[in-house]
């Protein structure tokens, strides 16, 4: 029997894969599963080595606070995959943890089949990393059109399989009964993690105040995790409750954002979501200073939207540090309000753009075939 050791580090891969596996089950049901993952893969009665919670951290300096706890964990997960003696490691985003592994299991046995899926960020950080992922990754599997072009300069061998954030998915719910019908709704995405929540909660209920102050016409809705609603519903206790509420029901929060007036959204994988179902939006981030002095000595590119950085201009509005503050937030949205014809410009380009970065095929189904490809040659 074929052997396949699935690699996460946090939930959104943890997603992914599960995508990926249903459908190398529909095709293939002779192969043996084991992975580092969470609820997803659970649910398809895959154990996992260790919990997903354990290892997922994020900020510069929760890694440096945690540097020997994840090094044990990296030198746990490599033990478990070497002597589960897998046809094939299947590594999903998580870069700073899941090729930190994959590097070691090559090393150890190199007649592992190691495909990544979801590249690293090198158009962000540094391109020159291609050189080292060809000697421990056998094929790149890409979400974006644009990054194939970086791996095939280096002769490393990748796919383009799509973005699966951008595969539209028919309606499931119906929201008219939980959403007021006389209001215009803004979604605000403050964060999935405490570290961001508690920045940028604050920074959006006085938004919020704003907002009230100029508008009676709006209402706002908070998207969550399941983990984190009790959090967000306590730190709103201060405001007005028939203005907004919190939801975490993902069916429901995909609902909201198509009948969204407008959103604005911390920096991140959410905000290709928010661009699918063709709702204006504007970016909000903000870090603490010693993670910010880091990540700004590093960085390589003058945006952090996907959809900016195709561009290489500002076709969705950054707001980021000093500039992540309820005033300038105001500012931003009440701007495209008074300037409808600026929200549909922001509209076309975002739908042009997207366009050009998507796939025939599922994501997922194509990812699943080249997993197979490589299991079965």
């Amino acid at each position: 029997m074929k052997k396949i050791f699935i690699l996460t580090g946090e939930p959104s891969g943890d997603k992914l894969a599960s995508e990926v596996v249903k459908q190398i089950k529909l095709k293939e049901n002779n192969i043996e599963y084991l992975c580092l993952g969470g609820e997803n893969l659970k649910s398809l009665n895959i154990e996992s080595i260790f919990k997903l919670k354990d290892i997922t951290y994020i900020g510069i300096t929760s890694v440096l606070l945690n540097i020997f706890r994840i090094k044990k964990f990296i030198n746990g997960t490599v033990k478990k995959i070497i002597e589960f003696n897998p046809d094939i490691l299947f590594s999903v985003d998580s870069p700073d943890f899941s090729l930190r592994v994959a590097e070691k299991v090559k090393q150890q046995d190199p007649s592992i089949k190691i495909i990544h899926y979801v590249s690293p960020q090198i158009w962000v950080w540094r391109k020159d990393r291609i050189k080292k992922y060809k000697n421990f990754i056998d094929h790149m599997l890409l979400l974006f059109k644009f990054e194939k072009k970086y791996y095939d300069e280096e002769n490393m061998t990748n796919s383009f399989v799509g973005h699966p954030l951008l595969e539209l998915k028919p309606n499931r719910i119906e929201i008219s009964n939980i959403l007021p019908n006389d209001k215009k709704i803004i979604s605000l995405f403050p964060g999935s993690r405490s570290s961001e929540i508690n920045i940028l909660l604050p920074i959006l209920k006085d938004f919020i105040k704003l907002m009230n102050n100029k508008y009676n016409n709006f209402y706002f809705v908070f998207h969550s995790t399941e983990e984190m609603r009790n959090s967000i519903v306590d730190q709103l206790s201060d405001i007005d409750k028939d203005n907004y509420q919190v939801v975490s029901n993902s069916n429901i929060k995909d609902e909201i954002i198509k009948n969204s007036f407008f959103a604005v959204s911390k920096s991140g994988t959410i905000s290709l979501e928010i661009c699918k179902y063709e709702v204006p939006s504007i970016i909000i981030y903000k870090m603490n200073l010693i993670n910010f002095f880091f990540i700004k000595r590093m960085v390589k590119t003058k945006f952090v939207n996907i959809i900016n950085i195709i561009n290489q201009k500002e076709i969705i509005p950054e707001l980021l540090q000093n500039e992540c503050n309820s005033k300038e937030i105001f500012k931003a949205v009440n701007y495209f309000i008074q300037k409808p014809e600026m929200i549909e410009e922001q509209k076309k380009l975002v739908r042009k753009t997207l366009k050009n970065m998507q796939n025939d095929e599922l994501s997922s189904l194509n990812a699943a075939n080249i997993v197979l490809n490589y299991i079965n040659n």
